[in-house]
């Protein structure tokens, strides 16, 4: 199913996801393997996979992406950046995606590379989100003469970190949408504050796509802390204070987090949002815990173990 068709009807109520990443070593991906099956247990509406560095992953980041929609039944999408790729490189990768039976992509444009100061693109390749968009829809028209992926993009409930004024990256998201993107989904946040704002500055531009949260719930300091220095998400005082309190303990950090994502998530299905994409971070006990807590009716929890009752 592609990502917009979850968004359309809302019979199933609001949308949950995840977000994991392709581990670096052997090791790691047979972790990753059980933690996929706990995570496609909890019954999450579909599951993205994020390449490595530079796209240094990419082709685990199929393999994984393949596992999850062939083996274990759940909906995925698989991570696309501009950085790393040429054009030709991107036709090639997007080939392989449609032949894997993968129907969505998570667009965006890639973190700088580690020590430069600024992404420059080879002459080959693109530098915004927006133009990796177009010529996915390019893709389309000129190689399966039709709308085929659901395509998600990125957006920064407290501004990207390379956008001078919150106004200019607005009007990058409005030229995402305007290429093609379906839906939104943000950044990390603590503050639904942000995300409600962004929202409505969003909508203000004639961006009528959803926009769906995205939550990181913390489960150490030192984490989140290096987490938020590179992405510029804050944390509020009061989560700061008590996270302070406990920056050596990383079980009362991780009680403190599961709370504040449980507090963040109920306020923001309350208040409408079409739904939460979680970046679990490989890991599945702490979503058992949030999910359990949320008001989602679909989702049970029986015997120890979670799983979705869905008809």
């Amino acid at each position: 199913m592609r990502l917009p068709e979850y968004f359309k009807y809302g019979e199933k109520g609001p949308v949950i996801s995840f977000e994991i990443f392709p581990p670096k070593t052997e090791k790691g991906m047979e972790n990753l393997g059980m933690v996929i099956e706990e995570l496609t247990g909890i019954g999450p509406d579909f599951i993205t996979v994020t390449y490595g560095a530079m796209g240094s992953a990419r082709e685990r980041t199929l393999e994984i992406a393949s596992l999850i929609k062939n083996r274990f039944g759940v909906e995925t999408a698989c991570h696309l950046t501009c950085v790393g790729s040429s054009r030709e490189e991107l036709d090639r990768l997007l080939i392989q995606i449609y032949e894997s039976g993968i129907e969505n992509i998570v667009a965006i444009r890639g973190d700088v590379p580690s020590g430069a100061q600024e992404f420059i693109p080879p002459p080959d390749s693109y530098k915004y989100g927006y133009e990796l968009v177009r010529h996915i829809r390019q893709f389309e028209e000129d190689r399966l003469n039709r709308r085929y992926f659901g395509i998600a993009v990125g957006g920064y409930p407290e501004k990207h970190t390379e956008a001078p004024d919150m106004e200019t990256d607005i009007k990058n998201l409005k030229h995402k949408v305007d290429a093609g993107a379906d839906i939104v989904i943000t950044q990390l946040f603590f503050d639904n504050r942000h995300y409600f704002d962004f929202v409505e500055r969003a909508r203000s531009h004639g961006i009528k796509t959803p926009i769906i949260p995205g939550l990181m719930p913390i489960l150490s300091v030192k984490q989140i802390e290096r987490i938020t220095s590179m992405c510029g998400a804050t944390i509020p005082s009061d989560l700061r204070k008590r996270l302070d309190a406990c920056k050596d303990d990383n079980e009362k950090a991780r009680a403190i987090g599961i709370a504040q994502c449980i507090d963040q998530s109920k306020e923001l299905l309350a208040r409408g949002a079409p739904g939460i994409h979680f970046y679990v971070l490989n890991k599945s006990d702490h979503m058992k815990e949030i999910i359990g807590a949320l008001p989602v009716s679909r989702f049970k929890y029986s015997g120890g173990k979670f799983a979705a009752n869905i008809p």
